[in-house]
């Protein structure tokens, strides 16, 4: 079984300024003459973590990492105003100009799944091949398995907990009792929607227990992030029109990908990946039979490191 690759560090790092007031964070590893891949955190709201590096050979990578608008090291933190999916897909393809980069492999999770095919869907001439992970197609149905009904059939203790925030005269439509607390002034409010909302995600994520990544969705700059962007996304219809991601497959054909999604994902559910994939056949789709959702779980990690080992094979890594 395949591992992450060594610990590394970032040989560039840059403070890259998009729309005012953003400024995205980004850094630069592995090998600069390598094949160009970019790296999609998930949320949307998540940041980059540290070990994501890992996923790609260094020696026949050029690495590039960013935190999209509001997250991680990105500033304004938190921040949702121009925070949309067109002004991210828009930031990318800035970001790729800016790097010089003419074409990259795309790799992303969960919310980086969705932010990767709307940037392959919009530039399709710009990508070398995609490789995703916990597919995420942001339908109305996705939103409301996880968020109001669906997921806390299987979870109803983890449930119970982002229950208590809201009062009962409210539950009807979680999303939007959150979004209220999230974006309004009373700080301590906003801070215990914020946790309870993200603490629910992060302990879905894993199909076992999973200590580390249930710390990384508590930790109250994450959490703060991603809650208030998560919101802000779900409630505008994640800022696309119904079911784009499908009805724009179409402009994929020749671009090779692999779809690996756990067979145990409780929040974004295989359904989503076997969506895609009957609309995209030049992806291959691998099923991980004892896994969840989270891109830090053993059979998820093989598989994806194979993927990014048989990228640089045949697309020109050293």
């Amino acid at each position: 079984m395949q591992t992450l690759f060594p610990d590394i560090q970032p040989y560039a790092m840059h403070q890259f300024a998009v729309e005012a007031p953003h400024v995205l964070y980004v850094e630069e590893s592995g090998n600069p003459q390598g094949l160009p891949v970019l790296f999609l955190h998930g949320g949307p709201g998540a940041g980059c973590q540290t070990w994501n590096r890992r996923f790609f050979d260094p020696e026949r990578y050029r690495i590039v990492l960013f935190d999209q608008r509001g997250a991680g090291k990105s500033t304004p933190h938190a921040h949702l105003e121009g925070n949309t999916t067109p002004a991210l897909v828009a930031d990318i393809e800035a970001l790729r100009e800016f790097l010089g980069i003419e074409r990259w492999v795309v790799f992303g999770g969960s919310w980086g799944s969705t932010l990767g095919l709307a940037y392959a869907e919009a530039h399709p001439e710009r990508v070398t091949g995609l490789i995703l992970r916990g597919i995420f197609l942001c339908r109305d149905q996705d939103i409301h398995w996880f968020y109001q009904d669906g997921a806390s059939h299987v979870y109803p203790d983890y449930w119970a907990d982002y229950v208590r925030v809201i009062p009962e005269a409210e539950r009807g439509d979680f999303l939007s009792a959150y979004y209220r607390r999230l974006t309004s002034d009373n700080e301590v409010a906003r801070m215990a929607a914020a946790k309870a909302w993200s603490v629910w995600e992060g302990l879905c994520a894993t199909l076992r227990p999973n200590q580390s990544v249930a710390e990384h969705f508590s930790d109250p700059h994450v959490a703060l992030a991603l809650a208030r962007i998560e919101a802000h996304y779900f409630v505008h219809k994640s800022f696309m029109q119904p079911g784009q991601l499908l009805k724009d497959a179409h402009r994929l054909a020749g671009i090779p990908g692999v779809i690996v999604h756990g067979r145990y994902d409780m929040v974004c559910p295989l359904d989503n990946a076997f969506a895609l994939h009957e609309v995209w056949p030049d992806a291959e789709l691998q099923i991980i039979r004892d896994a969840g959702h989270s891109g830090a779980e053993p059979g998820i990690i093989d598989a994806l490191v194979r993927a990014t080992n048989d990228f640089a094979r045949r697309f020109g890594g050293r």
